[in-house]
């Protein structure tokens, strides 16, 4: 069952990065419309940044500020988005996006549990890379559609990681003994995601 997976999310991780900044056919949004539908889309065409978002939730189901510890990245994805607008480069932008994906799928693999505040800062530092990097998009783009691009995208962030809590939560009611499992076929597929967007990177 683990193999297929890993197969199915390492081919699409090499379409991953072509797609990931193509949400309006690589336009700029010109229009309030236009910079919602694209906040919306990049979380999901962005492989790597949709499997972060699913690792984060899965990992911040079992614990009691589950629906909270999300909220890190989002804000600090939309501090990143900031950062990149005010023309703040930072460095090692999608390596470190990738290694980052990588540092959550194994976190999954191995059922380690760090605390809620290391945890939350994990989240805020990935958060402020993501955020730079979908913010991408959006430089130059008049007021409207830009508000409305930061708008969706946070929403849209956290839709995604409250969807993976909610998931975890109903399933281990039913399947609570087979949840370690599932916990690790998923790390095991965000790993792969990971691994393959960071070769991708560093090969160029």
């Amino acid at each position: 069952m683990v193999r297929p997976v890993l197969a199915a999310v390492a081919a699409l991780a090499f379409s991953g990065p072509a797609l990931a900044h193509h949400a309006m056919d690589g336009a700029t949004p010109s229009s309030l419309l236009e910079g919602v539908l694209s906040g919306i889309g990049h979380p999901v065409i962005g492989l790597d940044h949709l499997a972060f978002i699913i690792a984060a939730g899965l990992l911040a189901a079992p614990r009691a500020r589950a629906w909270l510890l999300p909220l890190a990245f989002v804000v600090a994805s939309f501090a990143g988005s900031l950062l990149h607008l005010a023309r703040v480069d930072l460095l090692g932008g999608e390596t470190l996006i990738a290694g980052s994906v990588v540092i959550m799928g194994l976190l999954l693999v191995s059922l380690r549990r760090i605390g809620d505040h290391p945890f939350a800062a994990l989240l805020g530092l990935a958060g402020l890379l993501h955020g730079h990097a979908l913010a991408e998009t959006i430089i130059g783009a008049e007021p409207t559609p830009l508000v409305a691009y930061l708008g969706g995208l946070a929403v849209t962030e956290y839709a995604i990681a409250a969807a993976a809590v909610f998931g975890w939560r109903l399933l281990s009611r039913a399947w609570q003994d087979t949840m370690p499992r599932l916990d690790r076929i998923a790390g095991a597929a965000v790993t792969a995601v990971g691994a393959v967007t960071l070769v991708l990177n560093l090969a160029g």
